[in-house]
């Protein structure tokens, strides 16, 4: 029989009903779900950020402990002996783990040809030229730069508002715009002024090495492709902040404290006397006396002192008694170039020694050893007597200031951070005379460690066993 048509338009109704109803309701769980989603992926978001928030905490930490680490060494005379570059292998200083941590202390080639291979060490800042002491015409030598710029310097540091030949003074800054500004005519107390003296060119100043790692990134050996802009011969081109330092400074003291000998002073003859016996013997000391003394009467440096001397006394002996010479009752000497650890290119600088005799001296340089004190006497085989002459006063085998130049990263390889310290080991105790952020200028180990950085966050007990 057939069912009235008012009974079964209810049943219609509420078959509509139920799927109107289904509908909202995978409407709802839809919602549901992407608002879940949403909140787990800001979740997983808010996890990554605290993750690389924590390895970045990590990392500053990594690089102020490794300040310490690095104060520690200089300051143990067990470990080095005042005015001498630390040995490589009393120090750790390439991938070193502390805690989740990882730091490096990124150094510099002695090779004039550097590749992508990293160099890890701390940085002699003797090895450079001294911005508040080198003359204009040891300037004008670095590499890159210009006569304009050498007298330039000269007039940014000097008291005066003579205007160099060349140079610029407070005028030449004063048409600068938007922001014009006045020669500063007082001692440079960083190299970053560099940037602010007339004539000063990022090309210059930096090279092809943007990031100031001393090593040949993929960016700086691909012409115009990306910045900076280089030649693309596979070797790299470092700029004049490279070359040059405002630190260098040398105490004018012995082991004990008391001051050195001046070696031209008015008690020279018995206080050398006095120093030869204590250090070679009573019999080679009344050996060698006529010829030491007659040469402490005509010499102007330690290299010429030596030279004088001539054959009569080994450069084995001219160690044990160089750390007490002196040609100044200064208390400090400033500006001495390290010529156990200057580059070719900085010895190019010195006069008397030009480009060709200072590759050859970067050539001839023996290989330090722990065991050895430091000497310039070698230095007399490569030069004559000239060059030796002239460029002896610039000249010193000892350092007392170094750069550490330390990154690190957190756990995992991520929060990077890059600090730049400066040592300054003169007083004996050694302190923290400059720190700089590096932390903008990039990644700057190289791509090798970048490797073995991921290999290690993919597998953390490796990382584990690694660390301090």
């Amino acid at each position: 029989m057939k069912l009235p048509f008012s009974l079964s338009l209810p049943m219609g109704n509420s078959i509509a009903k139920q799927g109107s109803v289904l509908i909202i309701v995978l409407w709802i769980t839809f919602g549901l779900v992407s608002l879940a989603l949403y909140f787990a992926q800001s979740m997983f978001f808010e996890f990554r950020a605290a993750d690389n928030h924590v390895a970045s905490v990590e990392a500053e930490q990594a690089i102020e402990g490794a300040s310490r680490y690095i104060s520690y060494v200089l300051g143990n005379t067990n470990l080095v002996e005042p005015g001498l570059m630390p040995d490589l292998q009393v120090y750790d200083r390439e991938e070193v783990f502390l805690g989740d941590a990882t730091f490096w202390l990124i150094g510099r080639s002695e090779q004039e040809s550097r590749t992508e291979v990293p160099t890890f060490a701390l940085v002699d800042e003797s090895s450079k030229l001294n911005l508040n002491t080198a003359t204009v015409e040891m300037l004008q030598m670095l590499p890159g730069m210009t006569p304009q710029f050498a007298a330039a310097i000269i007039d940014w540091r000097d008291e005066d508002s003579d205007v160099t030949t060349n140079g610029a003074e407070s005028e030449s800054y004063q048409r600068r715009n938007p922001s014009p500004y006045s020669c500063k005519n007082a001692r440079f107390e960083t190299v970053e002024e560099l940037r602010f003296v007339f004539g000063a060119d990022p090309g210059a100043l930096y090279g092809e090495d943007y990031n100031r790692n001393g090593i040949l990134d993929l960016n700086e050996n691909d012409a115009d492709v990306s910045p900076p802009i280089d030649n693309r011969d596979g070797r790299l081109d470092p700029g004049i902040l490279e070359c040059v330092t405002v630190y260098s400074l040398e105490p004018n003291i012995r082991g004990d404290g008391s001051p050195r000998i001046v070696i031209g002073g008015t008690n020279a003859v018995a206080q050398l006397t006095q120093l030869l016996q204590e250090k070679l013997g009573e019999a080679r000391a009344n050996e060698l006396q006529g010829q030491v003394t007659t040469a402490a009467a005509n010499a102007r440096s330690l290299l010429e002192f030596y030279f004088r001397i001539g054959n009569q006394m080994s450069t084995a002996e001219f160690a044990l008694i160089e750390g007490d010479l002196s040609v100044t009752n200064a208390p400090f000497v400033e500006g001495l170039i390290n010529v156990n650890s200057a580059s070719a290119a900085v010895l190019a600088c010195v006069p008397g020694i030009g480009a060709e005799k200072a590759q050859q001296l970067a050539n001839s340089r023996p290989t330090p050893s722990a065991a050895d004190l430091p000497t310039i006497a070698w230095v007399t085989q490569v030069l004559d007597e000239q060059s030796i002459v002239q460029a002896g006063p610039y000249l010193t085998s000892r350092s007392y200031q170094f750069t550490a130049d330390i990154a690190a990263v957190g756990r995992y390889g991520r929060g990077y951070r890059r600090t730049q310290f400066v040592f300054d080991t003169s007083e004996q105790k050694p302190k923290i005379i400059y720190r700089r952020d590096l932390s903008r200028l990039g990644w700057a180990m190289g791509q090798q460690a970048r490797e073995r950085l991921s290999v290690l966050a993919e597998n953390p007990r490796l990382q584990r066993s690694r660390r301090l």
